[in-house]
């Protein structure tokens, strides 16, 4: 039995199989932005026939399938997504534009203000008000929302976002307001703030619940063809998609909170990640995941990633707990510029799938980070995808050559500043993550993957000052492989705000054991596996705005001294990330989150090689180091065992390529990873 996961990034589109013994196959194919499940399915026929089966052979040999993807996010960035109504309390239609009264640079004075996902005529007020105690003060006119489901019949929407003040304390009135649309408009996606985020803050609860219904349309339809085809061509297992927290779901769960699926794919890298930390014995990673399009930046602390719920993506803010991922403009596709003043910018504007970079031969002008890459000699044009594409050396050279004449420099140069500019970028959003939040990025080991990561990972080690470089031979597919350690996840929270000196223990004891009832219900429809059932708190000081998410494992709210307990892991995690805490101050208890787990068996791992001797007639290419250097050329797939390769060295698969630049000293672990040690 196989089990296959499938990750669509902007320019390729990565399957992974591992078999019952951990052997691990995979292929790479372009995506297809027009419809994804048209390069999902070419993927997965490439798979089978490097399996030697045919697609109607494999499917019914495959357990599950889990499925990472980008018709979120791209409905959100090319602003492509449903038209929306929204519902909402009399008085409050205008939230969504006045936003919390911020911009997102809030200093730049001529940046024109969002426009909102839903226009102004298409929000509409109902008469109803709950007190922030959920006390009825106005109950639900009914005739107010027929009202308004006329208005929003007429203007022909497909999605409706349905958002009452303080329905987070009780969603009578939402649930109300659903009947009578399901009754109104049986075919429109209808979505309630009081199950995608049923907690305070109006602003963030309304602009997640109208992204939910703004790309839900588009999921299901997405989803749920993918699952006709999937089925048609004979696979009867579970199709599960990853989500922004880094678990799974079915299609059904991410169809319901579509807005959990806005950093799918990142969120595989994330997952990988995690295990390679507990595969390499490495439990402080900083994961870089550069592919195509753009590159993710996330960090692995004590072997864990943390969560967020201050994510925002197209100046849309999602509250819901995502992986703390940091995105840039920065990818192997990233075109290049000369803007006034001689400056030379890269991305984030990118090339894509197609035409993609000009040395595709597929119509790119564009100067992009790969025509860089072979205008250096670190790409073979004659041995890309194992030889399956050839680059055109001359386009790449034609196009930095008008990056040069910009510059009134040669191509060779033009090319070299291209890479240094986007390392620079990157190392920029490294120190985002680490320094600017008090972590010091030297005690940890960089982790490159995603196609383009390999040639760039070792000079990004030297501009940072650390030591450690690991790159998996599964690098080029490492969020689609890290998909297949995930588990089901489903988060479940609600609001009591309260500080630790005045809380009802009792009544906080409440809401988690009601949280947990109502996740593992939900979870058993899923999944006759174990349960596993994690606690947390979502808690700040007083003054704060922001909260952070503390673990509450160990805690007990049935104990005297649980608050006092509750207060020093608060102070334990704020210390943890702002080297500070303030003993005289009680914090604030905002949210009760429980994560309720499905815990899937873990893939097997692939098996290790013994040590043995390195295999010979490596072959050998120049390469741009500062000046031209003949450098021995290695095959990434036939390393031995515990092999040892000083740079500067080339290290390359059908899919990836490592640059090891002077100093550099490589090892070939038993996992045929290359573990480097910068000078």
């Amino acid at each position: 039995m196989y089990r296959i996961a499938i990750d669509v990034g902007g320019t390729f589109t990565d399957v992974v199989a591992v078999n019952e013994t951990g052997d691990v196959t995979f292929v790479k194919v372009t995506s297809t932005p027009e419809d994804q499940s048209l390069g999902v399915m070419t993927g997965l026929e490439r798979l089978s026939a490097q399996l030697s089966l045919s697609l109607t052979e494999l499917l019914p040999q495959t357990e599950r399938i889990v499925h990472g993807m980008t018709v979120a996010t791209n409905a959100l960035l090319e602003r492509k997504g449903a038209r929306v109504g929204l519902l909402t309390t009399e008085g409050h239609r205008d939230v969504l534009e006045m936003r919390e009264g911020l911009k997102p640079e809030r200093y730049n004075l001529r940046l024109p203000r969002p426009e909102p996902l839903v226009p102004r005529h298409l929000r509409l007020g109902v008469r109803e008000r709950l007190r922030a105690d959920g006390r009825i003060e106005t109950p639900l006119d009914l005739q107010s929302v027929e009202a308004a489901i006329r208005v929003l019949q007429r203007e022909n929407v497909n999605a409706v976002a349905v958002c009452y003040l303080h329905a987070y304390r009780d969603d009578r009135h939402e649930r109300e307001t659903r009947r009578l649309l399901e009754a109104a408009m049986p075919d429109v996606y209808i979505c309630l703030s009081s199950e995608v985020l049923p907690q305070i803050k109006e602003y963030r609860r309304v602009s997640t619940t109208a992204v939910n219904a703004y790309v839900g349309p588009l999921i299901k339809g997405y989803l749920q063809g993918l699952e006709n085809r999937l089925q048609t061509a004979g696979f009867a297992g579970p199709l599960l998609v990853m989500l922004s927290h880094g678990g799974v779901a079915p299609v059904e769960e991410a169809v319901r909170i579509a807005a959990s699926t806005v950093l799918s794919g990142p969120a595989g890298g994330v997952a990988g990640a995690r295990r390679v930390a507990a595969m390499m014995g490495a439990p402080d990673l900083i994961p870089l995941d550069m592919g195509g399009t753009s590159t993710d930046i996330s960090l692995i602390v004590d072997g864990e990633a943390h969560l967020s719920a201050e994510r925002g993506i197209a100046t849309e803010h999602i509250a819901l707990p995502s992986l703390d991922i940091i995105t840039l403009g920065a990818g192997g596709g990233s075109i290049g510029r000369v803007e006034e003043g001689g400056l030379l910018k890269v991305g984030p504007q990118s090339a894509g799938a197609m035409p993609g970079p000009a040395c595709y031969g597929h119509g790119g002008i564009s100067a992009t980070v790969t025509d860089a890459s072979v205008v250096l000699g670190y790409l073979d044009p004659d041995n890309f995808i194992g030889g399956a594409a050839q680059l055109d050396r001359e386009a790449a050279h034609q196009v930095l050559r008008q990056i040069g004449e910009g510059l009134g420099i040669d191509e060779l140069r033009a090319a070299e500043g291209v890479h240094r500019v986007v390392n620079t970028h990157m190392a920029e959003g490294i120190r985002l993550a680490t320094v600017r939040r008090g972590v010091d990025p030297r005690r940890f080991t960089l982790l490159g993957f995603g196609g383009a990561a390999g040639l760039h990972v070792t000079e990004l080690a030297r501009l940072l000052s650390l030591r450690r470089v690991l790159v998996p031979r599964v690098a080029s597919v490492l969020s689609a492989w890290g998909m297949l350690a995930t588990e089901l996840r489903l988060e479940s929270i609600r609001s009591h705000v309260g500080e630790t000196d005045v809380l009802d223990a009792a009544a906080v004891q409440a809401i988690y054991e009601e949280l947990e009832r109502h996740g593992i219900e939900r979870m058993s429809h899923w999944f006759s596996g174990g349960i596993e059932v994690r606690r947390m708190a979502e808690m700040r000081y007083g003054e704060q705005i922001y909260e952070i998410d503390v673990s509450l494992d160990g805690i007990d709210f049935t104990t005297p001294d649980a608050l006092a307990r509750l207060k020093s892991a608060f102070e334990h995690r704020h210390e943890e990330l702002y080297t500070y805490s303030l003993k005289e101050q009680h914090p604030v208890l905002v949210n009760a989150r429980v994560t309720t787990v499905g815990v899937l068996p873990a893939p097997p791992r692939e098996p290790l090689l013994q040590a043995g001797a390195p295999p010979l007639g490596t072959r050998e290419r120049d390469i741009y180091l500062g000046q031209w250097i003949r450098v021995p050329v290695y095959s990434f797939t036939a390393l031995a065992a515990g092999q040892e390769i000083t740079g500067p060295a080339v290290v390359e698969s059908d899919t990836t390529t490592v640059i090891l630049r002077p100093g550099d000293h490589a090892v070939a672990t038993p996992e045929r990873w290359l573990d480097i040690t910068i000078e």
